[in-house]
């Protein structure tokens, strides 16, 4: 089992949404690097750390897990879709995703203050300025930290 990070801000999509919907695929996301890891790395089963950010204090959420092996993006072939890519085809699509199910609601925020001050979590590429991608993965001492944390 391997642990990761999604980040979304909750106007767009949140805990709460996953909640509702139970599984939804994780689209839009138009980084190489964040796409690469959702392609080539996440398996079934991984655990999703679920992160609000663009908030006065964000931090982790809750918990997913994968649901899905990757699969093309269908925002990429909708022109009605703010993701749309033109040079995207369905023979060769650009823009992968993977579905995520929703686990649960941490109780509180971890916020990403409590996560920088803990001296578990030093070298939590998410607590560095700069390293902030959409899609993470999670060392598994960390991983493993955030999930004590959370209770």
């Amino acid at each position: 089992m391997q642990y990761f990070l999604m980040k979304s801000e909750p106007e767009s999509y949140s805990i709460d949404d996953l909640a509702r919907d139970r599984v939804t695929p994780w689209e839009g996301v138009r980084n190489y690097q964040a796409r690469n890891t959702m392609r080539d790395v996440m398996a079934l089963g991984d655990v999703v750390f679920f992160h609000h950010s663009g908030i006065a204090e964000p931090g982790i959420v809750g918990e997913g897990r994968v649901a899905s092996l990757p699969h093309p993006d269908e925002t990429q072939f909708d022109p009605t879709s703010h993701y749309y890519d033109p040079k995207s085809t369905r023979e060769y699509p650009r823009w992968y995703c993977v579905d995520v199910a929703y686990v649960c609601t941490y109780p509180r925020t971890l916020t990403l203050k409590e996560l920088g001050n803990d001296s578990a979590l030093v070298g939590l590429s998410l607590t560095k300025r700069g390293n902030r991608l959409s899609v993470m993965p999670i060392d598994p001492a960390h991983g493993a930290h955030l999930q004590h944390l959370s209770n």
